[in-house]
Order: structure tokens, then C-alpha cells, then sequence
């Protein structure tokens, strides 16, 4: 039996092609869905299942509700209502009635199913032209000998291709878990045991082909655990790894420049700046690596709590480091947070790409010389050339707009400095724990208490006059005005094309798509030129004709763009049209209204980070996103942007909508290995995997232990190649 259980455990990571029924053809469509081993193919799980044990049929099925209908189709026909657009119509019948299908942008099923076939829908149920009706709901054949996999109720439905349906994939997942019975269990049997887990070949089968509802529930909750408890192990060993063999500073938090520096400060701290300013000091004064996270909604202050942080290292005799993803946002520390830092007795300097060479030269030789105790700056402090004399803290504004290995440069530039990075944008908790479970967190939800009122309204296009009367009447009041414009041209070609493609596969796999997906991160495209361009010529000539009028974009050389904000800084420009270069650092207190065009095409939480430039001053704000969308799901999305002003209650909303894949995306380090988890759904086993993880590394912080190399092998066949926030 020892070896069975061994050759079970060994084959998990065997070639999908030693699987039964896997042809080469088999195993080339099985590739185009990801699955190349074993292992993969186990873990192919149904995105859906058809629970036959609750069918209703056509008679009883209740007009606006999701149900099951199993019948015999007795028409299927191929319509094209327009060039671009093919769709299928079936008939569907029981002894009760008819319920018509139809299946938009899925051709293929006119080759997998036919007249008198016996099928089983599941969907939403709707009434028009004299039928009940469902529009691309769930669709399975229910045919003869398809064996074991379809011994219960319930017919799990897998994702598939066009060249492998999801009958097909059914059978060969069976024959896989086959293949893996009784394989070794890597978790310790204490966890199981205390949340009263299935074994891992239990919950395999059963997540595959429960026979309830509630089996598949229960075997989704035990692999959902032990995906989650891998990241977490995963993110701290690696945080750990930073830290190892090295010598942290522990910093004087308690100093003079510290003291001096809050004496600076022409405002009071409110009680969440005060406790992210305790956390961080308290993490930098112990004897290990800090890894902190301040997370802060937009205006609310964690550059200033920083500042507490870069004084702190200058009282321990250290330098410090703060980089910044823009000159716009640098150069504002520079002023901000440079003249509190200089009231303290600490020296600062900027340093970014468009320094002139002698400059430069004079910064790095002071910075290396240990004249300058905080060096503020761009990509620019990466460069080989700065090089200080011991840094002990390392901060990194807005972090996600950098990557991992520019992280990892900048840190490299210590022996083992503390690291603090601070985000505007806004992740809940339990988001955040899966994100970067390596890193301690700190939380500012509110902007200060004395903070000026920001109204957000919603308009059609049609009603766009209303926002440019507002923002006439703030000019006339002597305020300032942002009008953002969307991505409209090649980049957004591009994007609208990925969209399309979500769109058509979430038609294919009968869900319902979601556009927030698609461009929550916008600015991964080229900037508009064009569409800004267009913007800021016609406004001038027109509505703001009596105003300056400066257009900003990303295409600006940094002359250019330092320029244009210079003189909307000062008032000299009235009105600025601008791309989303805008969306994070630029701070005018004068600007109180802004305009987003096309608000549709933004995610919410670009909308938030948008709308922060505005009531940054002693004056009420007010934000105009303007769409001419119909999408009941883009009309939701945007209404949630008028009931809140609060970024962590709309990123909740987001996420809501969200499919579970799209949660953490791919371009982040450990996607690849959770496919079961949905943050809003799971966030108390995110909880206890976090406080689990944490324990065992305390034990056992290389999981050397016998009960815990099965586990710590899993971990590294999970996440092998992956990169992380502080790694």
C-alpha cells in the first residue's frame, strides 16, 4: 500500500498523456487550458454544476429567478441577425412545456448537439415574444455511458474547448483522479483535524463529482484552505529570506528629529495617522527587518506619517530612501515633505531623471559621503550612482507602479534596511493578507476630520452641460477645473479588443461579463494624444473660451509636463484637460471640480484615485463622471461612486463583481496558484491561513520537520518562479 501511495503522490506531477483517454490531439487542447500535468488536470475545477436534484421544469420554472430545466431538444438552429454575430436557438422541451435557449457567439454547438438529445440548462429564466427564455445559460448534454463521472445529481460543468467539450474533459478528470488515489496528504493532520478538513483525494473526487451540493461545498472549503495556507507560507518565507543573516538597524524612534519633526507639523495627527505612525515606529525599533505596508485612501495622509519614519532614521545615524513612480509626485514630496524635514534638522535632497548632470554628480557625492540624510527621488535613485552609506530604511510610494525587481534593486542598496511602502490604492484587508501575507499592515480609512465635503454626480451624456455649468461657476469663483479624458485611441483599441475577447469567452462559458474587469488598469495602455488633444482645442474655443486652458498627457517630455503643472499650480492656468497622468500626486487646493469623460471606461478605483485631486484645499469639490453607457452593470458601478467617498467600501464593491479569477489577476505573484478563492467570500479562511502560516514558521520557519517537508513541497511546486512585494 506504501507504494501505491507513493507511485499515487509521484504522479501528480507526471505528463497529462499517461492519463487515459489523453490523445495527443487530447493533450494538445488540454495545453490550451492550461493543463500539462497531472497535477494541473486534478485541479481543473468545474467553474459551475448543474444540481439535477433541484430541476425545475418548463411549467414550474419562475420568470426572473436562476433554476435548472432538464428536456429533450427538439429544434437547434443556427441564426446570424448580423454579419459579426452568430447565435444558436434551441428548443427546449419537457412533458410540462417549451423553454427557448439561445446561445450567443457559440457556433460549435451545432456540432455537439442535436435533435433529440436530452439536455440540462441552468440560468436565469426570462419571458419575451410569447416564451420563456434563457440567454447563454450553462449547457450540458446528458448523455449515455458517460460511467462513474455522472453517478450523482449533480453534473459538474468544467471549462472547456472547442475541441474538447466539457463531456469530454469530465471523463478524463475521472480517469485522472484515478491515477492520484490515495496520493500522501500534505497538510498536517493536526489542521485537519482542527477544522475538520476532507483528506486532499476526498476533496479532489468530491470537488469533481460531488453527489451534494453540500459535498462540493465542503470539499471546496478544504482545498480553498490549503491553496490559501501555501501563499501565506510562501509570501513570509520569502519575506524572511530578505532578512536572513543580516544585521537590521534598530532605530532610535524616540529621537530628537523625530520629536522636532512632529512639532513641525501645522496640524494635529487624527487617531488612525497616529496609530500608523506607532506601528511603523514600533516595527523599525525592533531588532528584525520591517516589512510594513500603510495602506490610505486617497488624501488621508500617509506621506506625512512617513515622514515620522525617514526622521527616525536620521536619528539612528542612517539614511533613507523614498522613491516615487513620478517627477510630478517626487517633486511634491520634495516640497511637502522636505520642508517639514528640514524645520526637524534633517537633510533632503531630490533626485530625478531630468536633474542636470553637475547637479547630480553633487547630490550622489553628498548622499555617499553621508551629507544628505534623506534622498528623495524617481527611478533615478535605481542608478548605480547612488549609493549611500548605510541605509536602514527604504519607502516606496504608490509600490504597485513599480515591479519587483526595482524593488528588490533599491533594497539591495542596504545590507538589510527596514522597508515601508505606502499605497493609495484601496484593498481590503483580507485582499491585502493574500496579496502580501509576507508584510505587517496599516490601514488610514478616513481622510482627516476637517476635511472639505466632495460631491459625486453621475451624468448621461446628454446632461454634460450641468457638469460644465458647475465647473463655469467654480471658475468664476476664481477655483480650478480638471476635465480627464478616457483612452479612446490605439491604445484603448487594443483594450477594447482584450475586452471583447473577456467578453466573448464570458458569453462562451455562460457568464455574465463585467467591464470593470477589463480596464481597471487603464493605464497600462499608451495615453491618448489625440482624444486630449481634440478635447482641450475645443474646449478652449468654446465653453472655457474666457479661461487658460493647458492640456497634460503622458506623451509631454518632463520639461513639459513640469511646465503645464507649474502653471495650474499657481493659478496661471485655470483649466486643465488631462489624460490619467494625473491620477496620482498632483495636489492643487485651488481645483474643485473635475469632469471625467466616459467615466464607463475607468475602473472605480482609477475613478477614486481621479477624483482625489480634487478638495484637497478649504474648498467644497464637486466630481462630474460622465457616460453614455446603457450597461445596467456600468450604471451600477458608477452609482456606487455617488453613495461613497470612501475608497475601501467601493474596491469591496468591485471586488463584488468581480469573477473569482479576476480577483488577483495574473500580473500578480501568486495568481497562478489560487484557483478556488474569492477574497469577499473567503475571507475568514484568509484569516485563519495568515494566522496559521505564521505559527508554523514560528515552529518551524524552513518546514524541515517530518510532518512538514510534504507541505513545504507543495509550496515550492506552487509558487516556484514567482516574484513578490519586499522580495
Amino acid at each position: 500500500m506504501a507504494i501505491d501511495r507513493e507511485k499515487a503522490t509521484l504522479a501528480l506531477d507526471g505528463p497529462v498523456s499517461r492519463v487515459r483517454l489523453v490523445s495527443p490531439a487530447r493533450a494538445r487542447a488540454l495545453e490550451k487550458l492550461g493543463v500539462r500535468t497531472v497535477r494541473d488536470l486534478v485541479t481543473h475545477f468545474p467553474r459551475s454544476y448543474i444540481d439535477l436534484s433541484q430541476v425545475e421544469t418548463c411549467a414550474t420554472a419562475r420568470i426572473g429567478e436562476m433554476c435548472t430545466i432538464r428536456g429533450t431538444v427538439h429544434e437547434i438552429k443556427l441564426k446570424k441577425p448580423r454579419y459579426n454575430l452568430k447565435l444558436v436557438e434551441i428548443a427546449l422541451v419537457d412533458e410540462t412545456g417549451i423553454l427557448m435557449v439561445t446561445a450567443f457567439r457559440q457556433p460549435w454547438l451545432m456540432d455537439q448537439i442535436k435533435a433529440g438529445d436530452g439536455v440540462a440548462v441552468s440560468g436565469k429564466v426570462t419571458f419575451d415574444y410569447g416564451y420563456k427564455r434563457m440567454t447563454n445559460p450553462f449547457i450540458e448534454v446528458i448523455g449515455e455511458g458517460e460511467g462513474p463521472a455522472l453517478a450523482g445529481s449533480v453534473v459538474p460543468v468544467h471549462p472547456a474547448t472547442e475541441k474538447l467539450t466539457a463531456a469530454w474533459v469530465r471523463r478524463i478528470v475521472a480517469n485522472g483522479l484515478e491515477e492520484v488515489e490515495g496520493a500522501f496528504d500534505p497538510l498536517p493532520l493536526g489542521l485537519r483535524l482542527r477544522y475538520r478538513l476532507m483528506s486532499r483525494s476526498a476533496a479532489l473526487r468530491a470537488i469533481h463529482f460531488p453527489t451534494t451540493m453540500a459535498e462540493a461545498a465542503e470539499a471546496r472549503r478544504r482545498l480553498v484552505y490549503e491553496e490559501l495556507l501555501y501563499l501565506e507560507l510562501f509570501l513570509m518565507q520569502e519575506g524572511a529570506e530578505r532578512a536572513a543573516g543580516a544585521a537590521p538597524c534598530e532605530h532610535v524612534t524616540d529621537g530628537e528629529r523625530v520629536g522636532a519633526f512632529a512639532g513641525a507639523l501645522p496640524f494635529a495627527l487624527t487617531g488612525e495617522q497616529e496609530r500608523a505612525r506607532d506601528d511603523i515606529l514600533e516595527a523599525m525599533a525592533a531588532p528584525a527587518v520591517m516589512n510594513h505596508m500603510l495602506l490610505g485612501d486617497v488624501g488621508t495622509g500617509k506621506t506625512v506619517v512617513a515622514g515620522f519614519a525617514l526622521a527616525a532614521a536620521a536619528d539612528s545615524g542612517c539614511q533613507a530612501l523614498l522613491l516615487a513612480p513620478t517627477e510630478v509626485l517626487a517633486r511634491q514630496h520634495a516640497e511637502g515633505l522636505g520642508s517639514l524635514l528640514e524645520a526637524a534638522g534633517v537633510r533632503s535632497a531630490l533626485l530625478t531623471g531630468s536633474t542636470a548632470a553637475a547637479e547630480r554628480a553633487q547630490i550622489t557625492e553628498a548622499f555617499a559621503a553621508g551629507d544628505i540624510d534623506v534622498l528623495i527621488g524617481t527611478h533615478a535613485l535605481l542608478s548605480d550612482d547612488v549609493r549611500p552609506v548605510r541605509l536602514s530604511l527604504a519607502i516606496i510610494d504608490e509600490q504597485q507602479r513599480f515591479g519587483v525587481d526595482q524593488r528588490a534593486k533599491l533594497l539591495a542598496k542596504g545590507e538589510a534596511p527596514d522597508a515601508l511602502y505606502l499605497t493609495a490604492t484601496p484593498i481590503p484587508r483580507t485582499l491585502a493578507l493574500a496579496l502580501y501575507g509576507n508584510l505587517t499592515l496599516s490601514y488610514i480609512k478616513h481622510r482627516p476630520h476637517d476635511a472639505v465635503p466632495r460631491i459625486t454626480r453621475v451624468l448621461p451624456k446628454e446632461r454634460q452641460g450641468e457638469a460644465f455649468d458647475g465647473a463655469r461657476a467654480a471658475l468664476a469663483r476664481g477655483e480650478q477645473v480638471y476635465v480627464v479624458c478616457p483612452l479612446v485611441g490605439k491604445g484603448a483599441e487594443e483594450r477594447d479588443a482584450k475586452a471583447a475577447g473577456r467578453a466573448g469567452a464570458a458569453d462562451a462559458a455562460g457568464e455574465e461579463y463585467h467591464p470593470a474587469v477589463a480596464i481597471e488598469d487603464a493605464d497600462d495602455f499608451d495615453d491618448d494624444v489625440t482624444a486630449a488633444t481634440k478635447e482641450a482645442e475645443i474646449l478652449r474655443s468654446t465653453t472655457f473660451a474666457d479661461y487658460t486652458v493647458e492640456l497634460l498627457h503622458g506623451g509631454m517630455g518632463t520639461e513639459a509636463k513640469r511646465a503645464v503643472m507649474e502653471r495650474f499650480r499657481t493659478g496661471e492656468a485655470q483649466v486643465l484637460v488631462a489624460t490619467t497622468v494625473i491620477e496620482v500626486g498632483v495636489d492643487v487646493p485651488n481645483a474643485t471640480v473635475m469632469i471625467v469623460q466616459d467615466a464607463d471606461r475607468f475602473g472605480l478605483a482609477q475613478l477614486h484615485q481621479l477624483r482625489g485631486r480634487v478638495g484637497r484645499g478649504t474648498k467644497a469639490a464637486e466630481v462630474y463622471l460622465v457616460s453614455a453607457s446603457h450597461r445596467e452593470e456600468s450604471l451600477a458601478r458608477l452609482a456606487a461612486m455617488e453613495t461613497t467617498d470612501d475608497g475601501f467600501e467601493l474596491a469591496a464593491f468591485d471586488l463584488s463583481l468581480r469573477r473569482e479569477g479576476d480577483i488577483l489577476g495574473n500580473r500578480q505573484h501568486g495568481a497562478s496558484g489560487l484557483k478556488l478563492v474569492n477574497i469577499m467570500r473567503d475571507g475568514a479562511v484568509i484569516e485563519a491561513a495568515h494566522g496559521d502560516a505564521q505559527a508554523l514558521l514560528d515552529v518551524d520557519p524552513l518546514l524541515q520537520e517530518p510532518d512538514h517537508r510534504a507541505m513545504a513541497r507543495e509550496v515550492r511546486l506552487a509558487f516556484a518562479g514567482e516574484g513578490i512585494v519586499g522580495g
